[in-house]
């Protein structure tokens, strides 16, 4: 372990921890994550008259409230129409409806102590459907405020052990949220490293840093104990503040400290010895007394100044204590938590390693998922996957493009949305509403781009997708993909004879040339969006015209056909969906009738919940369904369950891996699954292009975007074909 005193050209110092962790893994530093679930800070207490049930920390500064409720949101249904006995040549293919659901979804508040009466107040006045007569409440305000609580409140107090509580929620984060847990460093070329989940996490060191610091050594699940603290924290920084410069709120304190130079008032190396002190390696940038100046000095300071030097007097204080009880106890990871460090990054400067990075806001909500979501099991190795190709907080040229790209789009998606619901009465307002949203998300990732997480690719598609949720529109493109599925079924017959028609080695380059002009029909991208509406009857044939010549970009058709010619049919192959219409019903299950008829089993995995025009699961089944009742066997393999067809977890344009519905893990264990395939770029590109899988995989895409063809190397409608054996 090493520690390191930095200072940038003004002056400015701040202390970085670097453990290199011995015989083990980096904390990893790519990926994303959905963020998207902030919500604005002018509507505090949501949803109060549903809340359910309660729970509060209040320590010596501020009170932290967490409140579960029931929302109701709307969500789309496909339903298959009974044709039995009718003349269904004009009749759509199936029914959608939009109907009220109702799900459960976590509120997290925080308020100064000083206000804890007019809060518990609002609550009680608001309280209308609770189902719980108790409140779980932990820190010290828990013994201290109990009696007003429960007067107020008319509920039972439960106090819990703030320790155990502190280190079984960091354990948790730790464990099962990715990008929750980043490492920071002031002017690198990526200030904020964010680590992907891992379950060998212990030990460590937990600094939860609140009024005053705790030292936690965590050794497992539920052994840890207190090895030390200190009575100099965040109620430090915010009494001394006030006493120095007047200024009450936390918040106000440190935004002068973000706006002063510390070296107007600290006492540096250079101001003693002339220099730096060469003897003892010192930079004359260092401080070497905080406030040091303030003795000699015939001035006053400004606030902001002394703000500044408070800030890292306590800061260096509370790096350098754990820094030492980290060696003592030899410790090579140490987290930081608390409200103090809480996305400040004036504060985050002296500190490397930080945990509870929410946002900028004080008010946080999150939907609850019903299904448990896992790791696919096919994966080489889990803890270090990595599920996005490009890090947008560490390529900035990438990140201006593609924030461009998503303003650029935003008022097309706004008017499909809107259009997606011509009986609605305030569609138009509620998509001027997501739009207005999603801007303001692109102008902070513009100023901010570590201000919702990594960002990437994927976070920006999936923020979208919950912002047009949030605003009541589940499923901007289900007429689309219902028109678009029912004109594919009834090309499918021709196309399978004329896919027979053909001898061996013929039919497997038809089907993949199939695949992938099937993946062309995607109105995520804006180049074939502008094609399909300016072109109605532009189809599958044309869409094979587009695509480029062998050889492709990424090409390693001929080890594939090689492996057909000389290997033995795979057991069980998984295949990750990506388009509804001709892309699943032209591309996707031509190419899985082949792999049935080989003798290998098929595990067709789709989207559980809509997004652009991706096929969903209960899409799937529908249409799934109807190619049976066409194609004995297709009709054979459901029959005799080698085809099987599941929902992934996933509501997002991209796939992430570790994160799939628990079903579908079950079932690529049973069924031995030795080969996956991935379609779509959205899937096979923003994500995945370097998954690495203990089975052989394919990654097929059409590049549908000129700027990234043309950083890949390649032209408009480039091909991806990346067909890829595990070493042994």
């Amino acid at each position: 372990m090493r520690i390191y005193l930095h200072t940038d050209e003004a002056g400015q110092e701040w202390v970085a921890f670097k453990m290199a962790e011995r015989g083990g893994r980096g904390s990893g530093g790519h990926g994303s994550l959905d963020k998207s679930i902030t919500l604005p800070p002018d509507e505090i207490f949501r949803n109060l008259e549903n809340a359910k049930r309660f729970a509060i920390d209040i320590g010596g500064s501020l009170t932290k409230l967490a409140y579960y409720s029931t929302v109701q949101h709307k969500v789309a249904r496909v339903r298959s129409f009974d044709h039995s006995g009718k003349d269904i040549e004009n009749e759509p293919l199936y029914e959608i409806t939009v109907q009220e659901e109702i799900t459960a979804r976590l509120h997290f508040i925080k308020f100064e102590n000083t206000y804890i009466e007019t809060c518990l107040d609002f609550i009680k006045d608001h309280l209308v459907n609770t189902e719980t007569k108790v409140i779980k409440a932990t820190g010290g305000g828990a013994y201290k405020f109990k009696d007003l609580i429960e007067k107020k409140l008319g509920l039972k107090v439960d106090k819990e052990d703030v320790m155990t509580c502190l280190i079984k929620g960091c354990n948790f984060v730790l464990r099962n949220i990715p990008h929750e847990v980043f490492a920071y460093q002031k002017d690198s070329d990526t200030e904020f490293r964010f680590q992907t989940n891992d379950p060998n996490i212990f030990p460590y060191l937990l600094v939860n840093i609140g009024s005053g610091v705790s030292i936690v050594k965590v050794e497992t699940e539920d052994k840890f104990e207190w090895i030390g603290g200190s009575s100099i924290g965040g109620g430090t920084f915010w009494g001394l503040g006030a006493l120095l410069t007047k200024t009450k709120k936390f918040d106000e304190l440190l935004q002068l400290a973000s706006k002063g130079q510390h070296t107007n008032v600290d006492m540096l190396v250079k101001d003693v010895y002339g220099g730096a002190y060469q003897t003892l390696g010192l930079s004359g940038n260092l401080i070497a007394s905080s406030f040091g100046k303030s003795t000699t000095a015939d001035k006053e300071f400004s606030k902001e100044d002394m703000a500044k030097s408070l800030l890292h007097m306590i800061s260096n204080d509370i790096g350098q204590l754990a820094c030492l009880y980290a060696k003592l106890h030899n410790l090579e990871k140490i987290y930081f938590g608390g409200f103090f460090i809480r996305g400040h990054p004036v504060t985050m400067r002296t500190i490397t390693y930080s945990i509870n990075f929410f946002s900028k806001f004080d008010m946080l909500e999150m939907d609850r998922l019903e299904r448990p979501l896992v790791n696919l099991p096919l994966l080489k190795d889990p803890s270090t996957y990595i599920p996005d190709t490009v890090d947008l907080t560490d390529d900035a040229m990438a990140r201006k493009y593609w924030l461009t790209c998503f303003e650029e789009a935003l008022d097309g998606v706004a008017k499909r949305a809107a259009a997606s619901q011509p009986d609605s009465m305030d569609a138009l307002e509620r998509a001027e509403k997501f739009r207005q949203k999603y801007w303001n998300k692109l102008q902070t990732l513009r100023q901010q781009p570590f201000a919702y997480g990594t960002l990437t690719v994927r976070s920006l598609l999936d923020t979208r997708e919950h912002c047009l949720n949030e605003f009541n529109f589940p499923d901007p493109y289900s007429k689309i993909k219902q028109k678009e599925n029912g004109i594919a079924l009834k090309c499918f017959h021709s196309v399978i004879e004329s896919l027979d028609s053909l001898d061996w080695e013929e039919r497997q380059f038809a089907l993949v040339k199939g695949l992938l002009a099937g993946n062309v029909f995607d109105w995520g991208a804006k180049a074939v969006s502008d094609v399909l509406e300016s072109e109605p009857q532009f189809g599958f044939e044309e869409a094979k015209s587009k695509l480029q010549e062998r050889p492709w970009l990424q090409d390693s058709y001929n080890q594939w056909l090689e492996r057909l010619k000389e290997g033995p049919p795979h057991k069980c192959a998984l295949i990750f969906a990506d388009n509804s219409g001709i892309d699943i019903i032209l591309g996707v299950f031509p190419f899985v009738r082949e792999l049935l008829s080989r003798g290998t089993e098929v595990i067709l995995a789709c989207n559980s919940g809509p997004a652009l025009n991706d096929v969903t699961y209960s899409e799937s089944l529908i249409v799934t369904e109807r190619i049976a009742a066409m194609d004995p066997i297709i009709q054979s393999a459901l029959k005799e369950e080698k085809l099987l067809l599941v929902q992934t977890g996933s509501s997002s344009p991209c796939l992430d891996l570790s994160r799939l519905d628990k079903g579908l893990a079950v079932l690529v264990r049973e069924r031995k699954t030795d080969l996956v395939i991935i379609e779509g770029m959205g899937r096979a590109i923003h994500t995945n292009y370097y998954a690495a899988f203990k089975c052989e995989s394919l990654k097929l895409a059409v590049i549908k975007n000129s700027w990234l063809a043309d950083r890949l190397g390649g032209k408009i409608f480039s091909v991806i074909f990346k067909y890829e054996v595990p070493c042994q």
